[in-house]
């Protein structure tokens, strides 16, 4: 079955029922498929069609969501992205995805127009959200009729993609089934014991898979899909209070500051049963919190990815941190020899308590079948109908997975993926940088704290200095450092590549002459 087929049902199963909430904007599902249904409207008018691209730039709002489902029922593939990328990265996207038409909103506006401009869009498929008139998305839903049409029926064609970081820092896209979306959330809700009727807060990005896998386990359950754009913990926790939310998944750096907010007393959390993390580690002292906190029933650790959502499931997190649990249903794991010098086969598995890297079973049901247009990335990951996920991990003797971060240099800094590489291309083009290393340090906020080691060029180079100098090349804010160390030289080896190991054990002279503070 299709997820437009599976939202039918659920329309179908209780019509009057709150389904989304935005604000002061509650919709029923039956007004909510109506609205929907009103939106693929007045898409198919303009040309899209199935299997079209659609790349949506917005922050979870109502829009975002109805654009999802809209794109469902249509058979176009929805393709979200990051609202705060920058002008280059969503040129690249609308470029490699052969995007038909993209939807913006104010926020992205600065750096989506001129990206839409560079990838050759057509003007009547840049759709900004919050303009008037015809042009807009509202505009476009009331000049045409309601979409009256059949949903699709091809559960094996793609309904999704999302993007990802790749090896070389460029976006990877990873096309996603009906089947494959529908199972990871099916098992999603099976292995965190959600309940009929749950009440989500939807705050993880909906370009992110844990943004999308809430919105479908709210749909599959006659849920509440609670609409929150950004962050914001005092405004969260109000949201939480008034809209009885039950469940919580979020990343780690959202529930440290929900719990060490200045006014975390007050927060009334009393509604909230379940809840579960995923995208990074959570350290021992933020579990403690969050358990006195919240007081959870149940309280687990999801650990998955875009290209196979459902590898590992722990339920009860309290005094064990850093479990990942036991694979998922329909998921075998492995753990094998870490090198990244040449491409490790399936069969080269480490001994128990060893680490190496996490490879899973790509016959799972919730499995990609390879990256958009990227045989070099399928080749580094796919192996013998195995996912090399480029995770460090062991099993303990008690056969639980324990997670011990990236294989490569992927920063996971507030449940995003930076590349290292990638922040050190840009610094490494300021005068003031003389060599350049960047890594993630532990941070109980953050997870890992974005940390360049400079080699300076000038006896005046400041860490505000580089900062501003990040601002102004379009590097995208949530990857600035948030940390600047200047060495008097970068550790290397004799062929010289960077050793980052010795970084994050401290093997380095510090220049106590330079200001690193920000």
């Amino acid at each position: 079955m299709t997820l437009a087929r599976m939202f039918a049902a659920a329309v179908a199963r209780q019509p009057e029922t709150i389904a989304i909430v935005d604000g002061e904007v509650r919709r029923s599902y039956g007004d909510w498929q109506a609205e929907i249904l009103a939106l693929a409207g007045g898409l198919r008018a303009r040309g899209l069609g199935p299997g079209d691209r659609l790349v949506a730039v917005l922050a979870n709002r109502r829009e975002m969501a109805t654009l999802y489902w809209a794109c469902q029922y249509l058979g176009l593939i929805f393709t979200p992205f990051n609202w705060r990328a920058s002008t280059p990265e969503m040129a690249y996207v609308l470029t490699d995805a052969e995007a038909k038409a993209v939807v913006y909103e104010e926020r992205s506006a600065a750096a989506m127009v001129p990206a839409a401009a560079e990838a050759g869009l057509a003007a009547e498929m840049v759709i900004d959200v919050d303009a008037s008139g015809e042009a807009s998305l509202a505009g476009i839903t009331a000049a045409a009729q309601p979409f009256d049409g059949e949903p699709p029926r091809d559960d094996g064609a793609t309904s999704l993609m999302l993007y990802t970081s790749g090896t070389t820092g460029r976006p990877k896209g990873v096309p996603r089934s009906h089947a494959a979306e529908q199972y990871a959330a099916l098992a999603c809700l099976a292995q965190l014991h959600c309940r009929h009727g749950e009440i989500f807060l939807g705050v993880m990005p909906l370009f992110h898979t844990m943004g999308v896998r809430a919105l479908l386990m709210s749909a599959f359950l006659n849920g509440r899909f609670i609409c929150q754009p950004t962050f914001d913990a005092e405004t969260v926790a109000a949201v939480i209070a008034r809209e009885g939310v039950s469940t919580l998944f979020l990343v780690p750096t959202m529930f440290h500051d929900l719990v060490h907010h200045p006014r975390a007393t007050d927060f009334d959390f009393s509604s909230v049963w379940n809840i579960a993390y995923a995208g990074m580690s959570m350290t021992t002292a933020l579990i403690e919190a969050c358990t006195e906190k919240f007081d959870p029933e149940l309280f687990s650790n999801y650990y998955g990815s875009s290209e196979i959502y459902s590898l590992s499931v722990c339920t009860d997190m309290v005094g064990r941190p850093g479990s990942a649990g036991r694979a998922c249903m329909g998921q075998t794991l492995r753990i094998v020899t870490a090198d990244s010098e040449r491409l490790v086969g399936p069969d080269e598995l480490v001994e128990t308590g060893e680490s190496g890297e996490i490879i899973a079973d790509m016959a799972s049901p919730d499995a990609f079948d390879g990256y958009w247009k990227r045989p070099d990335a399928d080749q580094k990951s796919i192996r013998d109908g195995w996912y090399f996920t480029g995770d460090l991990g062991r099993f303990d003797d008690a056969g639980e997975l324990q997670l011990l971060g990236r294989v490569d240099d992927m920063i996971i800094s507030g449940g995003e993926n930076i590349y290292a590489e990638e922040v050190e291309d840009v610094l490494a083009k300021s005068e003031q940088v003389h060599g350049v290393a960047v890594i993630g340090l532990p941070d109980d906020r953050w997870g890992e704290r974005v940390t360049a080691f400079i080699e300076p060029a000038q006896q005046n180079a400041t860490a505000a200095a580089l900062d501003a100098y990040c601002l102004d090349s379009g590097l995208a804010r949530f990857k600035r450092p948030k940390g600047y160390v200047f060495v008097r030289q970068i550790p290397r080896s004799a062929s010289g590549k960077l050793l980052r190991r010795h970084l994050r054990t401290g093997e380095y002279e510090q220049l106590s002459d330079f200001d690193n503070t920000l």
